[in-house]
């Protein structure tokens, strides 16, 4: 599994993708509050050695302050422990992690323009719709009168 990094996390919590990036935030917080192997309290267990978390505090704490890299990092970690902990959340988590690197990758956008002087309208960014240059004013009255 490729290790999910605490800048991809924070990204997707202040909403990076739009509402694609939103539903695979929504997923990972699914995931998490799924049942643990383990206890998923904080604290020790009666014998002293420390129980894992679930990710699920490090979560809510990542998404109610996104610009935080430490809570990004924390939430990375929890998802690593648990995900070695855990064959089944592995697997799982490796799917989200896959689906989320494609979202939060489809952002990049590289234009480039060269050649000298450009004689006309010049558009850089991405996903554009419903664009148009140099149209002329249509009315009523001449749409249907070249017989």
């Amino acid at each position: 599994m490729d290790p999910i990094t605490a800048a991809a996390l924070a990204a997707l919590a202040g909403g990076l993708g739009g509402e694609a990036g939103r539903q695979t935030w929504h997923g990972l917080a699914a995931l998490v509050s799924r049942p643990f192997g383990r206890t998923a309290a904080q604290g020790a267990q009666g014998d002293g050695t420390p129980e894992v978390s679930s990710g699920e505090l490090e979560l809510s704490g990542l998404e109610g302050d996104p610009a935080d890299p430490m809570r990004a990092q924390a939430l990375a970690t929890a998802l690593g422990v648990r995900a070695a902990l855990d064959g089944e959340f592995r697997v799982l988590l490796d799917d989200w992690w896959q689906r989320a690197r494609a979202i939060s990758s489809g952002g990049e956008v590289h234009n480039s323009i060269s050649g000298g002087t450009q004689n006309g309208p010049v558009l850089q960014g991405r996903d554009f719709s419903s664009l148009t240059f140099n149209m002329t004013p249509t009315t009523a009255s001449s749409i249907g009168t070249d017989r």
